[in-house]
């Protein structure tokens, strides 16, 4: 839920305003399944959402936003690569990814989930960001 809900504090550059809505998952079925079945109706503005699974960043195709679960973190050079200058907001949850390069990634804090925001990859990605979502990440 909480990646729907950063689609509305980030801002994608005009050229990636038309089409579809594209939010992929690399590395984890059931956020994928639950995606699908929360928001794959959905639109976002007038585009329509669309939730594509990939199996490893040879596969990635443009998206809006992409999730890289666990299983696939140790990809995450290779999928940084392969979104390199595209505006693509990536999300992880792993440990020490949000330093290596995600726009967001979650952690556990106090036995609380929090999400770091790595302001220096949102913007290599062209995408700008609310401050309402910057005061409530945590700062990398």
């Amino acid at each position: 839920m909480m990646v729907y809900n950063f689609m509305k504090y980030i801002y994608w550059p005009p050229t990636a305003t038309s089409g579809d809505f594209v939010i992929g998952v690399v590395g984890d079925n059931d956020v994928y399944n639950t995606l699908t079945k929360w928001y794959g109706t959905k639109s976002k503005g007038s585009q329509k959402i669309v939730i594509k699974q990939f199996k490893s960043a040879s596969e990635l195709t443009d998206c809006h936003v992409l999730y890289v679960g666990k299983s696939k973190s140790g990809a995450f050079g290779d999928i940084k690569k392969a979104l390199n200058g595209k505006p693509t907001l990536v999300v992880t949850d792993k440990m020490g990814l949000g330093k290596k390069g995600s726009g967001i990634n979650f952690k556990t804090v106090d036995s609380k989930l929090k999400f770091e925001l790595n302001q220096a990859a949102i913007a290599s990605a062209n995408l700008k960001v609310s401050s309402q979502l910057t005061g409530m990440a945590i700062i990398i």
